[in-house]
């Protein structure tokens, strides 16, 4: 879920993730996980950081020049079990064009997107 602020929607949520406020928490399907009072403000939003911490999803941001923001909010995987647990790939090494190795660690500091496609 690509987010502009810290502080969701909870109908948002809902629809980008699955996962629903209700008093006793959040729920998706047979899952609830409570959430700490603090999660929710006065206007009813809920805190992106709290949620990932309940339901072990990694949250990376980048914060613009011109002051905006914008956050990736990854699977639950505390939840699912997936074993998701950072938003750092693994050191990939995978051949060049020309064979030779190419290290994904040789990228580190810059903004990566890794695109794989898999005929099966």
């Amino acid at each position: 879920m690509l987010l502009k602020s810290l502080r969701v929607d909870p109908v948002e949520l809902a629809t980008s993730t699955g996962w629903k406020v209700e008093p006793r928490g959040v729920c998706k399907g047979a899952h609830c996980v409570p959430l700490p009072a603090s999660a929710a403000d006065d206007a009813g939003l809920v805190d992106v950081r709290a949620l990932a911490d309940r339901l072990g999803m990694a949250i990376v941001g980048e914060a613009n020049h011109a002051g905006s923001e914008l956050w990736a909010l990854g699977p639950e995987s505390a939840v699912t079990g997936r074993a998701l647990t950072t938003a750092e790939a693994p050191d990939l090494v995978l051949p060049t064009i020309d064979g030779e190795p190419f290290r994904l660690s040789g990228l580190l500091g810059s903004k990566v997107i890794i695109v794989s496609w898999a005929s099966w």
